[in-house]
């Protein structure tokens, strides 16, 4: 073995340190970093799992039922019931029966009558879909916070 040190000490007095990003340096407005963020996301989102079962979450007729459903419109809030976040829950078997199961934002929704059959009859229009099936549901009740960004975004609840 040698004697040598590997390595060797120097002493300084001071270091200076590094600049901080600060929030004036930031020339990107909220809408705009949205709007990044959505560019990024987008391809991300559209890619289909290959060789998805079309009946699930990604799948074709899925897909399909998601977009019919994001065509209907609360007659309230100009926010579609999807991204509302009234749809709990879509199910679609390989006979190509679908089930959704939502809510309404109250019980004494004026629309609470015509809703189930709207979205039944826009369901029932998608391509692969035999029959349709919509129960509404109570519990749990829906509140704001069940809407997707998007939803808030429109509101100016973000």
């Amino acid at each position: 073995m040698s004697d040598d040190p590997k390595f060797a000490v120097e002493e300084v007095d001071k270091v200076e340190t590094a600049p901080r990003a600060k929030v004036e340096d930031a020339t990107e407005s909220p809408a705009e970093k949205l709007e990044r963020k959505r560019d990024y996301l987008d391809g991300f989102l559209s890619e289909k799992p290959v060789g998805a079962d079309p009946n699930q979450p990604g799948g074709d007729t899925y897909e399909a039922v998601i977009t019919a459903l994001k065509d209907i419109y609360d007659p309230e809030i100009p926010v579609n019931i999807y991204d509302l976040g009234l749809i709990y829950g879509v199910d679609v078997t390989n006979e190509g029966d679908v089930a959704v199961t939502m809510t309404l934002t109250t019980p004494h929704c004026p629309v609470a009558e015509s809703m189930p059959g709207e979205v039944e009859l826009r369901i029932g229009a998608v391509p692969g879909v035999r029959d349709a099936q919509v129960e509404i549901v109570w519990d749990p009740p829906w509140d704001p916070a069940k809407m997707s960004d998007e939803a808030r975004l429109e509101l100016g609840m973000l």
